[in-house]
């Protein structure tokens, strides 16, 4: 330990705080620990003896700022919201210049934004870090997505590199712009992550209701995609979900499952940020919506009550090896739509709060260690350090091309759904949004009529530069 100081300290011993505290210490970092139940400290250092000798729990906030070699480095793990502005002003008093503050948690960077504005000028650091992994990832090494001032990252560097997941050796890891650019990241990843988890779970909803597949042969055809395109840990782990077996029953566990997704307000965000800047999302958003519907389980129960008897075209799906094949088509084609809106909310947010977001660094550091990592992110990277500048991936030539040979698949699948009565409302809105962004041609013309007649909103036209004003017959 530096001086008989601890090199950082970590504030709040929940599941994802514990877990950091142990990667800092087997990292061969000396970890202050502090919890507002004091003992949860203790209890982390002895249920750990291998470590136990770098984690230092304290018995005050007092002790533990005092316990921090200079300057100091404090990692928040608290929930989100008005528990990290008590801790700021808990710790304020007794921070000195040049010390710095991390909140780690999941934060909505319009806080983080707020926070860093607050401390400036107190020669206190604000840093805004977005973690991805889970508690997997947190103690065995996370994504880690850093905000703020950029002189600071010279400063965390050394400590979060080590800690962080490792692709071929490369540290998931990195500075992305200042203020809330790191907790604004990780809102997108998380984005991203309900479309993808959702899309997934559609696909498993028409094995399960349009194929009438077992758990068990889910699994086998999961395992196989994710030796090809579609390999990442989402699909990886939908196989490992499939193929468990209850231990009590022996029944399939997925089939013993409520149906009812949980969620805790970061995919909400990505949806309300895309609308903020103006950028569609219709995937995302569909996917947060699927898991408010989810949660209303006792209304859909009387809805499928009420509605049980309409009448409905029978599964076109196979279950061959071409109806397979379509569902891989599928699900890839719309994942890399969902990619897609995610990256544009990415570049439409770096325009607008000046952080000049790395995008290709962002996909760099999301190989390994956080939820979406996959092989696919590898071609983003590619896509962009190889000088695309494009607003929207779908229109880099490569992914273009993949879109091009899968649509078809992606349309006959929406289709098959649709008059199945299957519901597919991420899979359908990733459809939507490729069929609406590539028409050159199209229907806000009649929405720009309506506006300017009844409210005066004015218009352009294609024949003419200016804006116009119709006087339109009285209605």
């Amino acid at each position: 330990m530096n001086s008989g100081k601890a090199d950082l300290g970590v504030l709040g011993l929940g599941t994802m705080g514990a877990m950091l505290a142990l990667n800092f210490a087997e990292k061969g970092f000396d970890v202050a620990l502090f919890n507002r139940t004091v003992e949860k400290a203790a209890r982390l250092r002895d249920d750990t003896p291998d470590l136990a000798g770098r984690l230092h729990p304290q018995a005050s906030l007092e002790d533990f700022v005092a316990g921090l070699a200079t300057p100091r480095v404090i990692v928040l793990m608290v929930n989100a919201g008005t528990a990290v502005d008590d801790q700021i002003d808990a710790l304020l008093p007794m921070l000195a210049r040049g010390d710095i503050v991390i909140d780690a948690g999941n934060t909505d960077f319009n806080d983080t934004r707020a926070r860093n504005a607050r401390l400036e000028g107190t020669g206190i650091h604000f840093v805004g870090m977005g973690v991805s992994g889970g508690e997997l990832g947190a103690r065995h090494g996370p994504s880690i997505m850093v905000g703020g001032d950029e002189d600071v990252w010279a400063r965390l560097r050394p400590l979060l590199e080590p800690i962080s997941a490792k692709f071929d050796g490369s540290p998931c890891v990195a500075w992305l712009g200042t203020d809330g650019a790191g907790h604004f990241v990780k809102t997108i990843h998380n984005g991203i992550e309900y479309a993808d988890m959702q899309m997934i779970a559609e696909i498993y909803g028409i094995m399960r209701d349009g194929l009438g597949l077992a758990p068990a042969r889910m699994a086998e055809v999961f395992a196989d995609w994710n030796t090809r395109g579609l390999a990442s840990y989402l699909v990886e782990i939908s196989a490992v979900v499939l193929a468990e077996a209850d231990p009590e029953t022996g029944a399939p566990l997925v089939d013993l499952i409520v149906d009812e997704a949980g969620q805790k307000g970061t995919g909400r965000w990505s949806a309300i940020e895309a609308q903020k800047l103006g950028v569609g999302a219709t995937t995302l958003e569909a996917a947060v919506s699927a898991r408010i519907i989810s949660s209303q389980r006792g209304q859909r129960a009387e809805a499928a009550t009420a509605f049980g008897s309409l009448a409905l075209a029978g599964s076109d799906f196979s279950a061959d090896a071409a109806g397979i094949a379509e569902l891989e088509s599928a699900l890839e084609t719309a994942k890399i739509i969902a990619y897609a809106q995610g990256y544009a909310i990415l570049s439409a947010a770096s325009a607008e709060f000046g952080w000049n977001l790395p995008l290709g660094e962002i996909a760099r550091i999301w190989r390994a260690g956080c939820i979406i990592r996959s092989g696919f992110l590898r071609d983003i990277m590619t896509a962009y350090e190889s000088g695309g500048e494009e607003a929207n991936l779908l229109l880099n030539p490569a992914f273009a091309r993949r879109v091009e040979t899968g649509q078809a698949a992606l349309r006959a699948v929406v289709a098959k759904a649709v008059l199945a009565g299957i519901p597919v409302p991420a899979l359908s809105a990733a459809l939507a949004y490729f069929d609406d962004y590539r028409r050159a041609h199209g229907t806000a013309n009649l929405i720009q009529g309506q506006r300017d007649l009844f409210g005066a909103h004015t218009f352009k036209r294609l024949d003419r530069d200016g804006v116009f004003h119709h006087q339109w017959p009285a209605v």
